[in-house]
C-alpha cells in the first residue's frame, strides 16, 4: 500500500502497476504535479488527450510519464512505465528537480 499526496488531499495506490496503454477514456488520472485529469482517449503512446483539473480545467495533450497513478474500476493503481518513459522522466527530473 502506497500513499501519495495530493491536491485533493491522500489518496491509497493499491494493487499492481498498470501501462499508461492500459489507461482508457473515462479514466481518472493523478499527474505529477498533483492534479487530477479525466482521460479523453483509447489511445497508446506517450502523448494522450485528457481534461485536466489545474488552475483552470482544459483539455489537452498530458505526457505519459508525467502521469502517477489512475482509477480503474473505483481503485487507484499506480503507473508502470517503459524504458522510453523512465527515460523522459529522468531528463524531466534532471532538468526541473
Amino acid at each position: 500500500m502506497t500513499m501519495l499526496q495530493t491536491s485533493e488531499g491522500l489518496i491509497e495506490l493499491v494493487g499492481d502497476a498498470i501501462a499508461t496503454n492500459e489507461i482508457k477514456k473515462d479514466d481518472r488520472i493523478l499527474q505529477s504535479n498533483g492534479w487530477f485529469g479525466t482521460m479523453y482517449d483509447n489511445k497508446n503512446g506517450n502523448i494522450r488527450l485528457a481534461e485536466v483539473e489545474g488552475f483552470f480545467t482544459e483539455i489537452g495533450s498530458v505526457y505519459a510519464h508525467d502521469i502517477v497513478a489512475a482509477q480503474k474500476d473505483g481503485v487507484w493503481r499506480p503507473i508502470k512505465y517503459t524504458d522510453k518513459q523512465d527515460k523522459a522522466r529522468g531528463l524531466n527530473k534532471g532538468l526541473f528537480g
